[in-house]
C-alpha cells in the first residue's frame, strides 16, 4: 500500500521509493532494499505499477515505476482495508 501511495504521487526509481516513505513517516518506516524490489515485483506482475528504464536525476541508469489505472483502484481497496484495521484497533486499545 505505501509503495502504491508514494506512486500515486509521482513515478519514482527504487531509492527515490524509499526515500519518500522514510522522510514523510518521519524516519519511522524504514524500507530495505531486500523487501522493495521483491514488492516492485509482485506490484508490477499483478499489473499495478509498470517499469520502464530511464535515467535518474543524477544520471543514473535506474527502473522508473509508475502507478496503473489497476494500482489506483487497488489502492483505493487497501486503503479502505487500512482504514478499518485501524478502527478495530483504536476500539481494541481504548477498551476498558
Amino acid at each position: 500500500m505505501l509503495i502504491l501511495r508514494t506512486l500515486s504521487r509521482k513515478d519514482l526509481h527504487g531509492y527515490g521509493i524509499v526515500q519518500f516513505i522514510q522522510q514523510s513517516s518521519g524516519n519511522e518506516l524504514l524500507v530495505e532494499e531486500g523487501s522493495l524490489y521483491p514488492a516492485l515485483q509482485r506490484l508490477e506482475l499483478n499489473g499495478w505499477i509498470d517499469g520502464v528504464w530511464g535515467v535518474t536525476s543524477n544520471n543514473r541508469r535506474a527502473r522508473i515505476y509508475r502507478i496503473t489505472a489497476a494500482g489506483r483502484k487497488q489502492l483505493s481497496v487497501e486503503t479502505r482495508k487500512y482504514a478499518r484495521l485501524t478502527l478495530a484497533i483504536g476500539r481494541v486499545m481504548g477498551a476498558h
